[in-house]
């Protein structure tokens, strides 16, 4: 891992509850056949994973309760635990989530 995702990795915890920024509206899109956020200059497509995590961030899930739910979904996943607070930890960057 670089440095850069180290230090995310250190500002998300499994204890924190995520929450989507109001600013941002997540939902199917159809039309692109995958998960989006919208927001009012544009839209950013999600890949699979991407969509998976942000459809668990609903204000009250903690972050340990995202990952379980997770790795009971995709069990042959392995352990994917850094992953998520690697995506969490960037999408707290962009400002696509509150903690």
């Amino acid at each position: 891992m670089s440095e850069q995702t180290t230090s995310v990795n250190t500002q998300v915890e499994p204890d924190m509850i995520p929450a989507l920024n109001k600013m941002f509206r997540f939902q199917w899109e159809k039309a692109q056949d995958c998960y989006v956020l919208l927001y009012p200059e544009g839209m950013i497509q999600l890949n699979g994973p991407a969509g998976e995590i942000l459809a668990l961030v609903d204000g009250e899930r903690s972050v340990q309760a995202i990952t379980d739910a997770l790795q009971t979904k995709f069990p042959d996943a392995g352990d994917i635990s850094a992953d998520i607070l690697e995506f969490l930890g960037g999408a707290y960057e962009q400002h696509w989530i509150t903690l």
